[in-house]
Protein backbone atom coordinates (compact mmCIF):
# COMPACT_ATOMS: atom_id res chain seq x y z
CA UNK A 1 0.00 0.00 0.00
CA UNK A 2 1.18 3.45 -0.87
CA UNK A 3 0.97 5.62 2.69
CA UNK A 4 0.87 8.72 0.73
CA UNK A 5 -2.10 8.00 -1.48
CA UNK A 6 -4.17 6.50 1.43
CA UNK A 7 -3.63 9.18 3.95
CA UNK A 8 -4.94 12.10 0.78
CA UNK A 9 -8.12 10.11 1.22
CA UNK A 10 -8.47 11.51 4.54
CA UNK A 11 -7.30 14.90 3.95
CA UNK A 12 -11.06 16.37 3.10
CA UNK A 13 -12.06 19.00 5.73
CA UNK A 14 -16.19 19.30 6.71
CA UNK A 15 -16.99 22.71 8.10
CA UNK A 16 -20.50 20.65 10.14
CA UNK A 17 -18.02 18.03 11.84
CA UNK A 18 -14.96 20.75 12.48
CA UNK A 19 -18.04 23.17 14.06
CA UNK A 20 -19.25 19.98 16.30
CA UNK A 21 -15.90 19.39 17.36
CA UNK A 22 -15.11 23.18 17.98
CA UNK A 23 -18.10 24.64 19.78
CA UNK A 24 -18.49 21.15 21.36
CA UNK A 25 -15.80 21.24 23.42
CA UNK A 26 -15.73 24.87 24.28
CA UNK A 27 -19.50 23.73 25.78
CA UNK A 28 -17.78 21.25 27.80
CA UNK A 29 -15.08 23.27 28.64
CA UNK A 30 -17.45 26.53 30.23
CA UNK A 31 -20.24 24.32 31.68
CA UNK A 32 -17.26 21.86 33.52
CA UNK A 33 -15.46 24.78 34.66
CA UNK A 34 -18.74 26.12 35.94
CA UNK A 35 -19.94 23.22 38.09
CA UNK A 36 -16.23 22.87 39.64
CA UNK A 37 -16.61 26.52 40.66
CA UNK A 38 -20.23 26.16 41.88
CA UNK A 39 -19.76 22.78 43.66
CA UNK A 40 -16.23 23.83 45.07
CA UNK A 41 -17.40 22.41 48.26
CA UNK A 42 -18.58 19.39 46.34
CA UNK A 43 -15.29 16.69 45.78
CA UNK A 44 -17.52 14.06 43.81
CA UNK A 45 -18.93 17.04 42.20
CA UNK A 46 -15.57 19.20 42.13
CA UNK A 47 -13.01 16.33 41.31
CA UNK A 48 -14.54 15.10 38.17
CA UNK A 49 -15.44 18.33 36.89
CA UNK A 50 -11.93 19.58 37.45
CA UNK A 51 -10.97 16.51 35.16
CA UNK A 52 -13.40 16.64 32.37
CA UNK A 53 -12.17 20.58 31.90
CA UNK A 54 -8.55 19.41 31.79
CA UNK A 55 -9.19 17.43 29.78
CA UNK A 56 -11.83 19.85 27.23
CA UNK A 57 -8.70 22.36 27.72
CA UNK A 58 -6.28 19.62 26.32
CA UNK A 59 -8.61 19.13 23.37
CA UNK A 60 -8.69 22.87 22.55
CA UNK A 61 -5.00 23.31 22.63
CA UNK A 62 -5.45 20.48 19.62
CA UNK A 63 -7.76 22.13 17.98
CA UNK A 64 -5.69 25.04 18.39
CA UNK A 65 -2.97 22.99 16.85
CA UNK A 66 -4.97 21.96 13.82
CA UNK A 67 -6.00 25.56 12.82
CA UNK A 68 -2.13 25.93 12.74
CA UNK A 69 -2.05 23.61 10.09
CA UNK A 70 -5.42 24.82 8.62
CA UNK A 71 -6.74 21.34 8.77
CA UNK A 72 -9.68 21.94 10.99
CA UNK A 73 -12.09 24.04 8.92
CA UNK A 74 -12.70 24.17 5.42
CA UNK A 75 -11.01 27.80 4.17
CA UNK A 76 -7.95 29.20 5.72
CA UNK A 77 -9.69 32.23 6.86
CA UNK A 78 -11.67 30.13 9.38
CA UNK A 79 -8.75 28.17 10.63
CA UNK A 80 -7.17 31.28 11.23
CA UNK A 81 -10.02 33.11 13.17
CA UNK A 82 -10.55 30.07 15.19
CA UNK A 83 -7.00 29.86 16.18
CA UNK A 84 -6.91 33.30 17.49
CA UNK A 85 -10.09 32.62 19.42
CA UNK A 86 -9.00 29.06 21.09
CA UNK A 87 -5.84 31.25 22.51
CA UNK A 88 -6.48 32.75 25.03
CA UNK A 89 -7.84 29.20 26.25
CA UNK A 90 -4.94 27.40 25.87
CA UNK A 91 -2.43 30.35 26.57
CA UNK A 92 -0.89 29.42 23.59
CA UNK A 93 -0.31 33.10 21.17
CA UNK A 94 -1.72 31.65 18.24
CA UNK A 95 0.70 32.74 15.09
CA UNK A 96 3.82 32.54 17.07
CA UNK A 97 2.78 29.04 18.27
CA UNK A 98 1.75 28.32 14.52
CA UNK A 99 5.08 29.34 12.93
CA UNK A 100 6.94 27.58 15.82
CA UNK A 101 5.22 24.20 15.22
CA UNK A 102 5.89 24.40 11.69
CA UNK A 103 9.55 24.69 12.21
CA UNK A 104 9.03 21.51 14.27
CA UNK A 105 7.67 19.26 11.82
CA UNK A 106 10.00 20.51 8.85
CA UNK A 107 13.13 19.41 11.29
CA UNK A 108 11.40 16.04 13.00
CA UNK A 109 13.93 13.46 13.93
CA UNK A 110 16.76 16.10 12.74
CA UNK A 111 19.48 16.17 15.08
CA UNK A 112 20.74 19.02 14.19
CA UNK A 113 17.76 21.09 14.89
CA UNK A 114 16.55 19.66 18.33
CA UNK A 115 16.28 23.22 19.06
CA UNK A 116 12.82 23.00 17.17
CA UNK A 117 11.09 20.14 19.43
CA UNK A 118 9.12 20.56 22.58
CA UNK A 119 10.87 18.80 24.71
CA UNK A 120 15.40 18.19 24.50
CA UNK A 121 17.29 15.34 24.20
CA UNK A 122 20.58 14.77 24.95
CA UNK A 123 22.38 12.36 22.49
CA UNK A 124 24.78 9.96 24.93
CA UNK A 125 27.84 10.88 23.22
CA UNK A 126 26.80 14.14 24.42
CA UNK A 127 25.97 13.14 28.13
CA UNK A 128 29.42 11.10 28.30
CA UNK A 129 30.83 14.09 27.36
CA UNK A 130 28.99 16.68 29.52
CA UNK A 131 30.58 17.94 32.96
CA UNK A 132 28.83 17.79 36.49
CA UNK A 133 26.61 20.68 36.26
CA UNK A 134 25.37 20.11 32.63
CA UNK A 135 24.78 16.07 33.83
CA UNK A 136 22.80 17.64 36.96
CA UNK A 137 20.82 20.17 34.98
CA UNK A 138 19.66 17.59 32.15
CA UNK A 139 18.94 14.95 35.24
CA UNK A 140 16.62 17.01 36.85
CA UNK A 141 14.94 18.24 33.39
CA UNK A 142 14.52 14.47 32.01
CA UNK A 143 13.07 13.72 35.88
CA UNK A 144 9.14 13.26 35.42
CA UNK A 145 8.44 14.09 38.21
CA UNK A 146 10.24 17.35 37.55
CA UNK A 147 9.34 16.96 33.88
CA UNK A 148 5.59 17.23 33.97
CA UNK A 149 4.45 19.38 37.06
CA UNK A 150 7.53 21.71 36.80
CA UNK A 151 6.81 21.69 33.07
CA UNK A 152 3.47 22.31 32.69
CA UNK A 153 3.64 25.70 34.96
CA UNK A 154 6.51 27.00 33.56
CA UNK A 155 5.40 26.40 29.58
CA UNK A 156 1.37 27.61 29.83
CA UNK A 157 1.86 29.77 32.85
CA UNK A 158 5.54 31.10 31.92
CA UNK A 159 7.13 30.54 28.72
CA UNK A 160 4.06 30.93 26.42
CA UNK A 161 3.53 34.73 28.02
CA UNK A 162 6.54 35.40 25.85
CA UNK A 163 7.31 31.89 23.68
CA UNK A 164 10.72 31.82 21.40
CA UNK A 165 10.71 33.47 18.22
CA UNK A 166 7.89 35.98 19.94
CA UNK A 167 9.69 38.90 18.37
CA UNK A 168 10.13 37.22 14.66
CA UNK A 169 6.50 35.50 14.42
CA UNK A 170 4.68 38.91 15.37
CA UNK A 171 5.16 40.32 19.48
CA UNK A 172 2.24 42.98 18.99
CA UNK A 173 0.05 39.49 19.01
CA UNK A 174 1.70 38.10 21.45
CA UNK A 175 1.39 41.43 23.74
CA UNK A 176 -2.24 41.33 22.82
CA UNK A 177 -3.16 37.64 24.00
CA UNK A 178 -1.59 37.86 27.02
CA UNK A 179 -4.16 40.97 27.58
CA UNK A 180 -7.00 39.11 26.67
CA UNK A 181 -5.83 36.20 28.86
CA UNK A 182 -5.79 39.00 32.37
CA UNK A 183 -9.28 40.42 30.86
CA UNK A 184 -10.36 36.68 31.51
CA UNK A 185 -9.22 36.02 34.51
CA UNK A 186 -10.49 39.49 35.53
CA UNK A 187 -14.23 38.33 34.56
CA UNK A 188 -13.48 35.21 36.16
CA UNK A 189 -12.97 36.74 39.52
CA UNK A 190 -15.67 38.97 38.98
CA UNK A 191 -17.78 36.58 38.38
CA UNK A 192 -17.04 34.08 40.97
CA UNK A 193 -14.20 35.60 42.88
CA UNK A 194 -10.75 34.50 44.10
CA UNK A 195 -12.62 30.81 44.17
CA UNK A 196 -13.22 30.97 40.55
CA UNK A 197 -9.60 31.92 39.38
CA UNK A 198 -8.16 29.06 42.02
CA UNK A 199 -10.73 26.15 40.67
CA UNK A 200 -9.47 27.31 37.23
CA UNK A 201 -5.37 27.37 38.23
CA UNK A 202 -5.86 24.54 39.31
CA UNK A 203 -8.01 22.60 36.39
CA UNK A 204 -5.85 24.35 33.78
CA UNK A 205 -2.26 22.75 35.57
CA UNK A 206 -3.86 19.34 35.50
CA UNK A 207 -4.75 20.02 31.79
CA UNK A 208 -1.39 21.61 31.08
CA UNK A 209 -0.01 18.08 33.07
CA UNK A 210 -1.30 16.03 30.45
CA UNK A 211 -0.27 18.09 27.91
CA UNK A 212 3.46 17.56 28.66
CA UNK A 213 3.14 14.26 28.84
CA UNK A 214 1.59 13.60 25.30
CA UNK A 215 4.26 16.14 24.09
CA UNK A 216 6.65 13.87 25.70
CA UNK A 217 5.14 10.96 24.43
CA UNK A 218 4.66 11.81 20.76
CA UNK A 219 8.73 11.51 19.95
CA UNK A 220 10.27 9.72 22.81
CA UNK A 221 10.12 6.34 22.67
CA UNK A 222 12.61 3.17 22.67
CA UNK A 223 12.44 3.21 18.92
CA UNK A 224 11.81 6.38 17.69
CA UNK A 225 13.86 7.92 15.03
CA UNK A 226 16.53 10.22 14.92
CA UNK A 227 19.55 11.09 12.02
CA UNK A 228 21.50 13.90 10.85
CA UNK A 229 21.71 15.18 7.34
CA UNK A 230 22.13 13.76 4.53
CA UNK A 231 21.15 10.70 5.94
CA UNK A 232 18.22 11.87 7.72
CA UNK A 233 15.03 10.37 5.69
CA UNK A 234 11.57 13.08 6.68
CA UNK A 235 9.05 9.98 5.78
CA UNK A 236 10.87 7.64 8.14
CA UNK A 237 11.11 10.26 10.44
CA UNK A 238 7.51 11.25 10.74
CA UNK A 239 6.13 7.74 10.68
CA UNK A 240 8.79 5.74 12.80
CA UNK A 241 10.07 9.33 15.08
CA UNK A 242 6.30 9.95 16.22
CA UNK A 243 4.03 7.65 18.38
CA UNK A 244 0.72 6.09 17.93
CA UNK A 245 -0.56 5.90 21.49
CA UNK A 246 -3.14 3.16 21.85
CA UNK A 247 -5.09 4.26 25.08
CA UNK A 248 -8.32 3.41 23.61
CA UNK A 249 -11.48 5.09 21.99
CA UNK A 250 -12.62 7.20 24.85
CA UNK A 251 -9.29 8.91 25.62
CA UNK A 252 -8.16 9.74 21.58
CA UNK A 253 -12.26 11.58 21.74
CA UNK A 254 -10.92 13.35 24.68
CA UNK A 255 -7.50 14.74 23.58
CA UNK A 256 -9.01 15.20 19.57
CA UNK A 257 -6.47 11.99 18.29
CA UNK A 258 -3.28 13.60 18.79
CA UNK A 259 -2.57 10.37 20.40
CA UNK A 260 -2.50 9.19 16.57
CA UNK A 261 0.98 11.24 15.89
CA UNK A 262 2.34 9.61 13.55
CA UNK A 263 -0.03 9.41 10.82
CA UNK A 264 0.10 13.19 11.70
CA UNK A 265 3.41 14.24 11.14
CA UNK A 266 3.03 11.95 7.81
CA UNK A 267 0.40 14.23 6.53
CA UNK A 268 -0.56 16.98 8.56
CA UNK A 269 -3.09 17.66 6.38
CA UNK A 270 -5.84 15.39 8.15
CA UNK A 271 -8.28 17.01 10.01
CA UNK A 272 -8.74 15.70 13.80
CA UNK A 273 -11.96 14.18 12.76
CA UNK A 274 -10.35 12.12 10.47
CA UNK A 275 -6.95 11.03 11.46
CA UNK A 276 -8.81 7.92 13.94
CA UNK A 277 -10.51 6.48 10.37
CA UNK A 278 -7.25 7.02 8.31
CA UNK A 279 -5.31 4.64 11.16
CA UNK A 280 -7.42 2.13 11.53
CA UNK A 281 -8.34 1.76 8.00
CA UNK A 282 -4.51 0.67 7.08
CA UNK A 283 -3.94 -3.15 6.79
CA UNK A 284 -2.18 -4.57 9.53
CA UNK A 285 1.21 -5.31 7.56
CA UNK A 286 2.05 -1.03 7.30
CA UNK A 287 -0.08 -0.05 10.29
CA UNK A 288 2.70 1.47 12.74
CA UNK A 289 3.04 -0.24 16.04
CA UNK A 290 0.84 1.07 18.52
CA UNK A 291 1.74 1.82 22.19
CA UNK A 292 0.05 0.72 25.11
CA UNK A 293 0.18 2.85 28.12
CA UNK A 294 2.42 0.82 30.25
CA UNK A 295 4.91 1.09 27.53
CA UNK A 296 4.08 4.50 27.75
CA UNK A 297 4.96 5.40 31.47
CA UNK A 298 8.06 3.18 31.18
CA UNK A 299 9.43 5.38 28.21
CA UNK A 300 9.33 8.34 31.05
CA UNK A 301 12.77 6.08 32.04
CA UNK A 302 14.41 7.10 28.67
CA UNK A 303 16.79 9.64 28.73
CA UNK A 304 19.34 9.73 25.82
CA UNK A 305 19.95 9.03 22.05
CA UNK A 306 22.39 6.56 21.31
CA UNK A 307 23.37 7.02 17.85
CA UNK A 308 25.21 3.84 17.69
CA UNK A 309 22.22 1.49 18.81
CA UNK A 310 19.56 3.55 16.95
CA UNK A 311 17.29 3.96 19.92
CA UNK A 312 16.49 6.15 23.51
CA UNK A 313 18.01 4.67 26.45
CA UNK A 314 18.08 5.40 30.15
CA UNK A 315 21.26 7.19 32.01
CA UNK A 316 24.25 4.78 32.20
CA UNK A 317 24.61 3.39 35.12
CA UNK A 318 27.77 4.24 35.72
CA UNK A 319 28.38 7.61 36.66
CA UNK A 320 32.22 7.52 35.08
CA UNK A 321 32.59 9.23 32.06
CA UNK A 322 32.65 6.55 28.78
CA UNK A 323 35.35 7.01 26.35
CA UNK A 324 34.20 8.46 22.88
CA UNK A 325 35.96 7.38 19.96
CA UNK A 326 36.94 10.28 17.66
Amino acid sequence: MNLREHTRQYVEKNNALASLSYFGTFAVYFTSLYFAITYVGTWWILAPMVLVHAFSAVRLYVLQHDTGHHSLFETRRQNEIAGHVLSPFTFAPFEVMKQNHNLHHANIGNLEHRETGEIHTMTLREWNEAGFWDRLVYRLYRNPFVLVPVGSAFTYFIRYRWPKNAVRFGAGKVILHNVVIVAYLALLYWLFDWTGVLVWLGASFLGGMIGVFLVYLQHNFEDTYWDRRPDLDPQIAAIQGSSCLDFGWFFDFMVANITLHDIHHFNARIPSYRLRRCHYALPDDVAPRRIKFPEAVAALNLKLWDEDQNRLVPFPKSQNRVPVEA
